[in-house]
């Protein structure tokens, strides 16, 4: 892959003007991908497989190839190794089988160190077997342990074994977008899947459709229905193994690394702490506030990977009609896409999220009184301060969005006034190398 010369790579904006005028001129930012018109269909330039390695030099710290299990335990590559990470999810389902084979024969009453791995721990003994509940515990860390590498070895089988050989036939064949192509397919499966996971959850909550009061009444939440627990340990081992591919550079970097890692920062926040505080019902509203919009973002930018009109006529036809009545213009597919995401994103990303914002500033005092105080072998953690301990990572949560928001509102009203937009939320990290027009085939 081209790279480019050394002098040409820009330094860091000094304010958010630059930042925003820079990006929007940079066609390698990766968040303009969903509304940028794809290179020319055409001939297609022969490139390596991905499964096989044609490098005579070291192996890339994001390449898929194993060096031996033991050293891509050191090395933590099992994260992008799948079967190396196949290997360590195997190894302890033997051990926690076997344990539960031969347990009742040599150690009738010891019980088997392995299930806190594989199933969730720390049942409340008085709860019913007709409703069980469960409360937090430490063996809750060795269950996003080891589904840390259940999400690597899920998330790098389907973009490898999968979603690349996918991409080579819907006729992608530049290896970046095809790395790109990969990560929004999976990306779609993950959150639609969780977001799905997400609404049932909330339905069997009394915060169903964000009644945020419910929040604080009847705080502290501390039993947990084995569902409920069980979405929210997956759910932090899954940004866990996120955070882990940034922080150590397994994979090709984006061109907004920080901005990622802060929002995976805030989002680690977020999730440790209201579950260690109790605030299960207000962490499920932030989970699906995210989840769902961000399937249906990884579904407009896999649609314009592969260029399907008529498909992306029938996913965005109901807007499309609507938008253009209100607007009196027609729009071409790229445009709509715009002004759908960014509705969808409005209403997700930043109303729901002013929403809890509200809660958590004007409705904290709704719980009881006997809840306000600082007693951990209660349950209970919320004196006063908590108030901003909690408001603050929203807050940061928000910004973060708002940065991104304002990119796209930018295509949104270039799309409205029928102007030529430039792509300012690129999903193409090509070091700036410009499209090829030979990138699809017909």
């Amino acid at each position: 892959m081209a790279r480019s010369p050394p002098g040409s790579r820009k330094s860091r904006p000094d304010t958010i003007q630059t930042a925003f005028d820079n990006i929007e001129t940079d066609p390698a930012h990766h968040l303009a991908g969903p509304f940028r018109p794809q290179t020319p269909l055409g001939q297609s330039p022969a490139v390596a497989s991905p499964l096989t390695s044609t490098r005579t030099g070291p192996v890339t710290p994001w390449s898929t190839e194993s060096r031996g299990l033991w050293a891509d335990i050191k090395s933590l590559r099992w994260v992008v190794v799948p079967s190396s990470s196949l290997k360590i999810l195997l190894i302890i389902f033997v051990l926690w089988a076997n344990w539960e084979l031969l347990a009742p024969y040599v150690a009738k009453d010891v019980s088997n160190p392995f299930t806190p791995l594989l199933f969730i721990s720390h049942r409340i003994p008085t709860s019913s077997d007709d409703d069980p509940r469960y409360q937090k515990g430490w063996l809750d860390l060795a269950f996003i342990s080891y589904y840390v590498v259940f999400w690597s070895f899920v998330r790098q089988s389907i973009t490898v074994y999968i979603c690349r050989p996918l991409a080579r036939w819907f006729g992608i064949r530049r290896e970046s977008k095809m790395d790109r192509f990969a990560e929004q397919f999976y990306a779609v499966l993950y959150f639609a899947f969780t977001a799905t996971w997400g609404i049932r959850i909330m339905s069997q909550l009394p915060t169903w459709w964000y009644r945020t009061e419910h929040f604080w009444l009847d705080y502290p939440h501390w039993q947990m229905t084995p569902e409920l627990k069980a979405y929210y340990l997956v759910q932090a081992a899954y940004w866990c193994q996120q955070f882990i591919v940034l922080a150590l550079g397994l994979e090709k970097p984006r061109k907004d690394y920080y901005e990622l890692v802060a929002h995976h920062f805030v989002t680690l926040w977020l999730v440790g702490w209201s579950y260690l505080i109790n605030l299960t019902y207000i962490g499920n509203a932030v989970y699906l506030s995210m989840d769902l919009p961000d399937s249906l973002l990884g579904l407009s930018k896999l649609l314009n990977y592969i260029q399907w009109d008529k498909t992306k006529s029938a996913v965005f036809l109901v807007f499309f009609f609507v938008w253009r009545c209100v607007l009196r213009h027609p729009l071409s597919h790229r445009d709509g896409a715009a002004i759908i995401f960014t509705c969808r994103d409005s209403y997700f990303r930043h109303w729901l999220n002013f929403v809890m914002l509200y809660s958590v500033w004007y409705e904290f005092d709704l719980m009881p009184e006997s809840s306000k105080r600082w007693s951990p072998e209660d349950g209970v953690w919320l004196v006063w301060w908590m108030k901003y301990q909690i408001f603050a990572p929203l807050v940061l949560l928000q910004l973060l969005n708002l940065f991104w928001y304002v990119l796209i509102l930018r295509i949104a009203y270039r799309a409205v006034g029928d102007v030529k937009a430039t792509d300012v939320r690129s999903d193409d990290e090509d070091d700036g190398e410009p499209d090829d027009e030979d990138d699809k085939d017909d």
